[in-house]
């Protein structure tokens, strides 16, 4: 085939180094065009400060493009088998688009006798003449729309060991799904195909795969031109029954990480494709060989399956991407997603030592990181092996295997993978090895040390466990232990980032480290027990992973993106749902899923080709850079831009709205706030807000508000209100500048028997003090009210929502109480003349609110078992403010907030003397109410 000379991708500046540079603050090149390369959403992420300029570069011999007139995955179908057919009808073999949903309808949700059933019903032979007449012809039709990779089935023979049953394996072939994924349409404004550094000042900045060592690495060993297509492998066992049978399947999936991380890690989005169901064979032998013999089986099919991405990995192909551009293509292993004990039979050794770094089971848990368990090693030691003994007398090769602390596999499928490493590609996975390591041993840890445990036990997820427990146990715990559980849920968070610098790599790694520094606090305290006893040591497999964290980030970037939670779903969708389709039959059950798999992925795919096909729309997913989306579904999002109309006729995820279009927007726009057009209550006097609300000082702040805002406005003392019980704020994600957050709910319900004392949500507010400075400050909304627009028109201070809050007062910070780490804040009082005291109050902007907090009661050594969540915020006094209420407040409390809070503490704490309520009260004189403003101001 003749060949184009190939073009570079990308066209920037080259240094004399022969990297490309380009300025992220600049406006893109007109002469590169953009559909040829989206540009890494790295890039546009904003300039922090002026004194960081933020700059990139690709890798300068990368993505060269070979041909501009390939075929990506959707005119490949259309090229496919009875082409000329859908010329004429699109929907073919199926008369219209009307019969195509409707067969689409009786598949998906019908059995095959049900949906005879209702072919034979009068109304449907009478009425309609449907192409089918029967499931079988139904079924045969839907064999005919296009289909993507082939299913194959194998029989893996085993000479010399017999097997209870005959072992069969169901794969694709695992390079034509890459093909398939690399040359979707549907993902092409989120691919990325170059190697790339991005740079804040003096600090390297790692996110997706592309932007991390490995890739630049991988990326100078290949012919000039080349393209990077990293493979991404994720699987698990799961049981489809207990107790009856032992069935069970072991799926493999595959992405590729040329796809956005963010679509990677939405299982909903189609970015995973199912690759094989490797078998779990029983042998007939001693059960000291049955775990070895199958992970042989194992590693022998994923061999069959990826012996395609092996010959591309070492040799290239030609591959169109979804702009129909032809690029050289190399496809190593980047990540492979696994439990521990996965992580184990892959990388070939004992769970005695690290499947990632060269520890040893007496070395487990003591903080040190250890060198890599590098491939070649072990390769090494079983080629030696293999030498000395024969792999298939058993007995004696795994005695001495065992002593290199090798699992007995003699031919790991990732032997003859080039670039494929396993102390790269296994990976420190955050569901394992962070959130579940956390239930197995920390939070166990918490049980008997405190009376406290009662108030988390009843939530049984685990991100609600890890976001109360160190606020749980403070006070009732030693400090040391307390410091403890806080250093590594501050560590989980910090590893959950979506991108990282040196400086935030150092941070997490000193979270760590002060885990280890005060562990020994949990063996004092006698918290951590086996069965029926105590434990002296922290040697915890899953707890020596966390070691090699920092390394796995600087290789293949954040971790987050590669977290089992994704493979979890997958199992759900690939194997229990489906297997409640099939006859629950040993001998067949996987075969049938193989079948319905196949024809609801085509059913899917062909759903969208044959409305593109109809409406004569491009098969290539053109887009501006400057087009936002509108929905998390790419293919809704597809849709909604060719062809709105047809919105209805497609499922998927809707995305949240965005409430920075057509809200209420702060100062400086970086908030959006939300209220209903129609109020909750209506021309309503301040008098009914003070009663219904039980705020009795409501008129008079309210006046003193009125009174404070230039220009005489006496006369709208007496205006009515109208009032809402909550709004919504968002925020742009401070973990990823570039996309929203879904927004948040902020309620201010009134007292009632269901809340006595009303549900009145906290936040952060911008305060100004009585000096001019400006700080933030701790409130909580009582209500939400606007004047009534009936009547002379209204100042701009008065014409926007406005709320009546409770303040608090910082009273110590997170360096006063380091094992908590976090703010004390108390409510902030006023002294009644009967000598009660009574909450202070304002009235502030809705636009002063910068942040949802979550502040959960100082309980000290017992907690109160009357309180609950929905009293606790009137019953208690000091609290803390959560830094663990969400990762986004975690990472916003330590980057934007902390220095600004400490500057000005002190100002924030009530004096000893303070204004009676009873003056707040009187207004019958005007001039000494300004007065005691005043007063109350400096209170503030």
């Amino acid at each position: 085939m003749d060949w184009e000379p190939p073009l570079s991708s990308h066209g920037n500046d080259v240094d004399d180094d022969g990297y490309e540079w380009a300025s992220l603050s600049s406006e893109d090149d007109p002469g590169c065009s953009q559909r040829f390369l989206p540009t890494p959403s790295a890039f546009h992420v904003p300039e922090k400060s002026p004194d960081k300029p933020r700059i990139g570069r690709f890798h300068p011999t990368s993505g060269y493009i070979y041909s501009f007139s390939d075929s990506n995955t959707y005119k490949r179908m259309k090229h496919g088998k009875y082409h000329s057919e859908r010329e004429k009808n699109p929907y073919f073999p199926f008369a219209d688009r009307d019969e195509w949903e409707l067969g689409k309808f009786l598949y998906t949700h019908l059995t095959q006798m049900q949906i005879n059933d209702f072919l034979k019903l009068h109304w449907v032979t009478s009425k309609s003449q449907t192409s089918f007449k029967s499931a079988g012809e139904l079924l045969s039709f839907l064999d005919a729309i296009p289909k993507g990779p082939t299913w194959h089935c194998t029989k893996i023979e085993t000479k010399g060991y017999v097997t209870k049953e005959p072992i069969y394996l169901f794969y694709h072939d695992a390079l034509e799904v890459t093909r398939e994924l690399f040359g979707n349409p549907v993902f092409m404004q989120h691919m990325e195909y170059d190697p790339y550094q991005i740079f804040e000042g003096d600090e390297r900045e790692y996110s997706e795969w592309m932007s991390g060592d490995e890739a630049y690495r991988i990326q100078d060993q290949l012919p000039e031109g080349a393209t990077i297509v990293p493979i991404v492998l994720a699987s698990d066992k799961a049981p489809m029954t207990r107790m009856t049978g032992d069935l069970e399947m072991h799926p493999l999936f595959l992405t590729i990480a040329n796809i956005n991380s963010d679509i990677r890690m939405k299982a909903t989005l189609h970015a995973w494709a199912c690759i094989a169901y490797t078998p779990s064979p029983e042998f007939l032998v001693h059960p000291d060989f049955q775990s070895v013999l199958e992970a042989r089986i194992w590693h022998r099919c994923m061999d069959i399956v990826c012996t395609g991405l092996k010959l591309a990995a070492r040799a290239g192909t030609f591959m169109s991407d979804p702009n129909n551009l032809t690029r050289y293509c190399f496809t190593p292993l980047a990540a492979y997603i696994a439990d521990l004990p996965e992580q184990h039979m892959i990388a070939c050794v004992t769970k005695s030592v690290s499947p990632i770094s060269l520890a040893e089971q007496s070395q487990f848990g003591n903080g040190i990181l250890y060198p890599p368990h590098d491939g070649e090693d072990t390769l090494r030691k079983l080629v030696d092996l293999c030498k000395k003994i024969d792999p298939w007398k058993l007995q004696e090769f795994l005695a001495e295997a065992k002593k290199d602390y090798l699992s007995g596999v003699q031919l790991p499928f990732w032997h003859d993978w080039r670039f494929s490493n396993p102390s790269i590609f296994l990976l420190g996975e955050l569901l394992h090895a962070g959130h579940k390591l956390f239930n197995d041993h920390p939070f166990k840890w918490c049980w008997g040390t405190t009376n406290l445990m009662c108030a988390i036990v009843s939530s049984t997820n685990e991100s609600d466990i890890q976001r109360t427990i160190i606020t749980t146990i403070a006070g009732a715990a030693d400090p040391d232990f307390v410091r403890t559980i806080r250093a590594f849920v501050n560590f989980l968070y910090r590893a959950q980032s979506l991108s990282f610098m040196a400086s935030s790599i150092q941070t997490m790694e000193q979270s760590l480290s002060e885990f280890h520094s005060y562990k020994d606090a949990v063996l004092w305290a006698g918290a951590r027990r086996g069965k029926s006893q105590e434990i002296a040591h922290f040697r915890i497999p899953k707890l020596e992973l966390l070691q090699s964290f920092s390394h796995s980030i600087h290789n293949s970037g954040a971790l987050i993106q590669y977290t089992a939670d994704v493979s979890e779903h997958l199992l759900i969708t690939h194997c229990k749902d489906p297997f409640t389709r099939t006859n629950r039959q040993r001998t067949g059950f996987t075969q049938q899923i193989v079948l319905l798999l196949d024809c609801k992925e085509s059913i899917r795919q062909f759903n969208l080709y044959s409305l593109l096909l109809e409406k004569d729309i491009s098969l290539t997913n053109l887009f501006s850079e400057s087009d936002d989306p509108c929905y998390v579904d790419l293919t809704l999002d597809w849709v909604q831009r060719v062809a709105p109309e047809e919105m209805n006729c497609f499922q998927g995820p809707r995305g949240f709205k965005n409430h920075f279009l057509k809200g209420i927007l702060s100062e400086d726009s970086s908030t959006a706030f939300h209220i209903t057009v129609k109020a909750d209550f209506a021309d309503k006097s301040p008098n009914y807000v003070a009663d219904t609300y039980a705020l009795p000082d409501f008129p008079g702040v309210l006046g003193a508000y009125i009174d404070a805002i230039p220009g005489d406005h006496s006369h709208l003392r007496g205006r009515l209100l109208k009032g809402w019980f909550k709004f919504r704020l968002q925020l742009q994600s401070r973990l990823n500048p570039c996309k929203l957050m879904p927004s948040q709910q902020v309620q201010a319900l009134l007292p009632s028997d269901k809340h006595p004392f009303g549900k009145c949500d906290t936040v952060l507010v911008h305060y100004t003090l009585p000096e001019g400075s400006n700080t933030v400050a701790v409130a909580q909304v009582r209500t939400i009210f606007a004047f009534s627009l009936r009547g002379s028109p209204l100042p701009s201070e008065l014409s926007r929502p406005l709320l009546y809050v409770e303040y608090f007062a910082f009273i110590a910070t997170p360096a006063d109480q380091p094992e908590v780490g976090m703010y004390t804040i108390r409510r902030m009082f006023v002294n009644n003349q009967d000598g009660r005291r009574s909450h202070v109050g304002s009235i502030i902007s809705l636009l002063d609110v910068i942040h949802a907090v979550e502040l959960i009661p100082k309980y000290g050594v017992a907690a109160n078992r009357e309180v609950t969540s929905e009293t606790c915020l009137e019953l208690y006094d000091e609290f803390y403010l959560n830094n663990f209420s969400d990762k986004e407040w975690h990472y916003t409390i330590h980057h934007d907030y902390i220095s600004k809070v400490t500057k000005h503490l002190l100002c924030l704490t009530p004096p000893a003397t303070v204004v009676t309520k009873a003056d707040l009260a009187d207004l019958a004189d005007t001039s000494r109410y300004s007065q005691i403003r005043a007063d109350y101001k400096k209170l503030l």
